[in-house]
């Protein structure tokens, strides 16, 4: 039970309830995703707690408008530096200015063919994945004319108005995708792990071979580490290939070889098969000295605290995974999300007749750096036979104390998950548009949708680039959002995780309340009247206590907009939050462990603080007007007021003595 919505203590907006979609049963009240409307430019849209702000079209000759779904111009994953974006594709890559999320703009297109285009920056320089065989050194338009060129591109994006390529690293299986790895410390180099999942080339690239993992240095069953020297970007080269596959008798093909079953629990023929032989996507996650690869027929966790050598500490494999795809640590790293890519994108794996573990995200706890499995989330809505769908790629939204994804689904559309409770993820938002093509299965849809400086942006495969707003609701506060929006990096890159940590505000203090007013066990909302003794979460909203409010031991005290005619008692408990609440005597507050916050309050008397364990953020004590004295003792952290001062008639003193 929640408190109910009164001056926004978990604000909501009017959004159609989304039920939970099981195969083959009819939802009571109809998703408005169904049934959409078709069509290239002018599909019909649907959405809940999450609103479109702007869209982009692909600019000109980055598109085929005689086939939209023209895969020579697929537009694919997304990079962001400050206030602008990259959008990689098929072609060559677009740069926009998202300074206005509300009216993004381009900035330049940079054709360059090569496929997939993946893109990622870092400082000034832009890495692009080349896997096609008509890829050619100088960028070049002709495949039959120049240099074939298969790998991992750098270009100079010191004028993001005129990148240049300043390095063309040739790898043996090209590069589908790459990701970033850093080592803390070390701010003079930067590496590329390339998962190449082309056949091996063919044009005679010393090196390169098709040997069986039997064979002498196979160019299979590996991935490549590029080490890239940030002041001489063209000495970019080669340092190692790990065996990341190879089992402990040493043998390279040693994970998943063969699919668990002839065909897939569908009953269809596997697409792709689940065979071990290169990573499809490796996310790392520096800070923690991880990585987690996608790696075609397994999961895989990698320990990167040597980014030369990576070296891999536990894999998971999944019977109804057609291929494992991508990877999203949580903040924390505890918690890592796998996507099925079954069908590789271009199938629709989103219909009423495909179970819920098919083509879906596997979710695992991460514990003494195993995975364990936990549960599994696909988008809860069908889509239609038109439109190509399955997991694709996305991104944590930073709000604090809770894991939240934001997720592509192709012509799914996008999907907001909570997967804080890792065993019970539950969708909290949705984006949706009609299929590109009404009449046929066409390609289409978000490649990828990632959080960057306060809003999502999405990559429309056929469509071009799109802005949105996350919107209050029931299951994401105004004041979460805005502690995520608070949030500013540098750069958001696709396959590389940075750790966030959140300044202490107004907003975060909100949302801590906000997220425990979820987990009310009582709430009074009228008048109440004697002694209220608390012992779970009582929840006071718009309420009249007369009488002394006593907390025990690990219990929680949240009021809003309330009158307590009496003292307030604290000791040993989990948490205590008054907001614009009048308490009418002494408050005294002594052993909290979770956390404490009094904000825009009147106390009517004394207050005092002390002995707080609260870890990860400082009791809050801020923009209270304090009759009494203020005192704080012993607070670990100690009391902040978030910019807010309070006026206190008494004297403020000990650790609060400068918060008036």
């Amino acid at each position: 039970m929640a408190l109910s919505a009164r001056k926004g203590i978990v604000a909501t907006a009017a959004a159609l309830l989304v039920l939970a979609f099981t195969p083959g049963v009819a939802a009571a009240d109809p998703d408005p995703r169904i049934g959409l409307g078709g069509g290239w430019l002018d599909a019909e849209e649907a959405a809940s707690n999450i609103e479109r702000l702007a869209h982009v079209d692909k600019p000109a000759g980055s598109f085929d408008p005689a086939n939209p779904s023209n895969f020579s111009y697929v537009a694919s994953d997304l990079a962001f530096k400050g206030n602008t974006a990259f959008m990689g594709g098929y072609n060559g890559f677009t740069v926009f200015d998202v300074s206005n999320p509300s009216a993004p703009s381009l900035l330049t297109t940079v054709v360059c063919p090569g496929g997939q285009g993946d893109v990622s920056v870092y400082g000034n320089l832009l890495f692009m994945s080349v896997e096609e065989t008509r890829g050619r050194v100088d960028c070049g338009t002709n495949p039959a004319v120049g240099q074939r060129f298969q790998g991992v591109r750098v270009f100079d994006i010191s004028n993001v108005t005129n990148p240049q390529q300043v390095a063309a690293v040739q790898l043996c299986r090209g590069s589908h995708t790459h990701s970033l790895v850093t080592k803390p410390g070390d701010t003079e180099n930067v590496y590329v792990y390339v998962s190449g999942t082309a056949g091996v080339r063919g044009d005679g690239l010393a090196g390169c071979n098709n040997n069986p993992a039997s064979g002498v240095d196979p160019s299979r069953w590996r991935i490549d580490v590029i080490k890239v020297p940030v002041a001489d970007p063209a000495a970019a080269a080669v340092v190692s290939n790990p065996r990341l596959f190879a089992d402990e008798t040493g043998k390279i093909d040693g994970l998943q070889n063969t699919p668990p079953t002839p065909q897939h629990p569908s009953g269809s023929n596997w697409g792709p098969s689940p065979i071990t032989s290169a990573c499809h996507d490796i996310t790392s996650y520096p800070a923690l000295g991880l990585a987690a690869g996608a790696c075609q027929g397994n999961g895989i966790l990698i320990d990167i605290s040597d980014p030369a050598n990576p070296k891999r500490i536990d894999e998971v494999s999944d019977p109804n995974f057609a291929y494992w795809h991508s990877a999203t640590f949580n903040n924390d790293g505890t918690k890592v999300i796998f996507t099925d890519e079954w069908g590789g994108g271009t199938g629709a794996r989103c219909r009423d007749t495909d179970q819920p573990e098919w083509g879906a995200n596997a979710i695992f706890d991460i514990v003494d750096r195993k995975m364990e499995f936990r549960s599994y989330y696909k988008l809860p809505v069908p889509q239609t036979i038109q439109e190509n769908c399955v997991a694709h790629n996305g991104s944590l939204v930073p709000v604090p104390g809770r894991d939240i994804f934001v997720q592509a689904w192709y012509q799914g559309g996008l999907s907001v998950l909570d997967f804080t409770d890792s065993a019970h993820p539950k969708e909290i938002a949705f984006f949706d548009r009609g299929p590109l093509n009404p009449a046929a299965l066409s390609l289409g849809g978000f490649w990828s949708t990632y959080w960057h400086n306060g809003q999502v942006y999405g990559s429309e495969i056929a469509r071009g680039f799109d802005t949105f707003g996350l919107k209050p609701s029931a299951d994401l506060s105004a004041a979460e959002i805005q502690a995520a929006r608070e949030v500013v990096v540098a750069e958001t890159n696709p396959q590389h995780q940075q750790k966030i940590s959140w300044t202490q505000s107004r907003a975060t203090s909100r949302a801590t309340f906000d997220q425990l007013a979820r987990t009310c066990t009582s709430t009074i909302t009228g008048n109440r009247n004697g002694v209220l003794v608390v012992d779970g979460v009582t929840c006071l909203d718009g309420a009249t206590v007369r009488g002394a409010i006593t907390v025990r031991r690990g219990g929680t005290l949240l009021a809003i907009d309330s009158t307590i005619n009496g003292a307030v008692a604290s000791s040993s408990a989990a948490a205590l939050h008054l907001y614009d609440t009048t308490v009418n005597g002494a408050v005294a507050v002594s052993g909290t462990t979770g956390s404490l916050a009094v904000v825009d309050s009147q106390l009517r008397g004394a207050f005092s603080l002390s002995g707080a364990r609260t870890p990860g953020f400082a009791s809050v004590v801020a923009g209270n007007e304090i009759s009494g004295v203020l005192s704080c003792t012993g607070n670990t952290p100690a009391p902040i007021n978030v910019g807010a001062k309070n006026k206190v008639r008494g004297l403020a003193v000990g650790q609060c003595a400068a918060l008036d």
